[in-house]
């Protein structure tokens, strides 16, 4: 039986709301619950480090990727079970989606966000199907939802845009989407 690998998009800082680094740290222990594997992208700081202690201390399987001009900067966390170097950002990406089988985007910035985008355009063009959830940490994704609205009631995208993630609002809500979404 294949292993379920769930990609985590989320912020290199903890953000301002301890409840963003709670959800973190919660959404890790139970990928781990579930036997199910972290993939990410390799940082030990902020929520991606937070995510991924979480899951090592809870036993998960953790693959982590790595751009080679941001390990200093996010700490590159050399003790998971995998750990990839790329040479950039795009080689970055394309390793962690290749290797999961569903998304789950938690607050993050700009990085966050470029993930995300990404692989919203690439499931709106037809060039994969798997689950997106965004993970919803005190409606942190709220004015986000609210511009994908605006961006289909002005006509830039089709309704059915809006149908290809699905927000929860907490890490229980995610596993339990990612369940019946993998089965």
């Amino acid at each position: 039986m294949k292993t379920v690998s769930v990609c985590v998009y989320c912020g290199s800082r903890p953000g301002k709301h301890p409840i963003y680094q709670q959800h973190a740290e919660q959404l890790g222990t139970l990928l781990a619950q579930q036997n199910w594997r972290l993939v990410y992208g390799a940082g030990d700081v902020g929520l991606m480090g937070s995510v991924a202690r979480s899951a090592q201390s809870a036993g998960a399987d953790t693959f982590g990727v790595i751009p080679t001009h941001l390990m200093k900067w996010e700490v590159g966390k050399t003790d998971l079970t995998r750990f990839i170097v790329t040479e950039n950002m795009h080689e970055r990406k394309k390793v962690m989606f290749m290797n999961s089988d569903a998304i789950v985007v938690l607050p993050g910035g700009a990085g966050s966000l470029d993930e995300l985008f990404e692989v919203l355009t690439w499931k709106q063009l037809k060039l994969h199907d798997k689950p997106i959830l965004l993970l919803n940490s005190d409606g942190y994704w709220q004015p986000l939802l609210d511009l994908l609205n605006h961006v289909v009631d002005q006509g830039f995208a089709d309704p059915s845009l809006l149908g290809f993630f699905t927000t929860v609002d907490t890490p229980e809500a995610a596993i339990a989407t990612l369940r019946e979404s993998l089965s």
